[in-house]
């Protein structure tokens, strides 16, 4: 299991927290200091069943400021995550071939 995780979000720690209770083996991946290659990015998007915009958080100020509005490709806005990983939901919890956004936490509880 691998956990695309972000330190600074509480939601994240507690994606953490709960596998830890859980007593599942998993890494993490902190992907603003570790960058998800575009391959992968396309990847997670798959398992996770979503579109690249559907993905993006969208109260983030560069959103808001930089990108709120446009219409771009579903390629661009992989690219958009790519430059501004901050944009990226999170946590992302993968499992084999499935993957969620663990939020709330109990979502994770669909790998599992």
């Amino acid at each position: 299991m691998i956990v695309y995780h972000n330190n600074q979000c509480s939601k994240s720690r507690s994606a953490i927290e709960f596998l830890k209770e859980k007593n599942q083996n998993f890494e993490t991946i902190t992907y603003l200091t570790n960058p998800i290659s575009k391959e992968e990015l396309i990847e997670i998007l798959r398992k996770l069943n979503m579109s690249a915009f559907d993905l993006i958080r969208k109260n983030e100020a560069i959103f808001k400021e930089q990108f709120k509005g446009q219409d771009l490709s579903e390629s661009e806005w992989i690219d958009v995550m790519l430059k501004h990983p901050k944009l990226i939901e999170r946590p992302i919890i993968v499992k084999g071939n499935r993957a969620v956004i663990g939020r709330p936490t109990e979502k994770i509880l669909e790998l599992l």
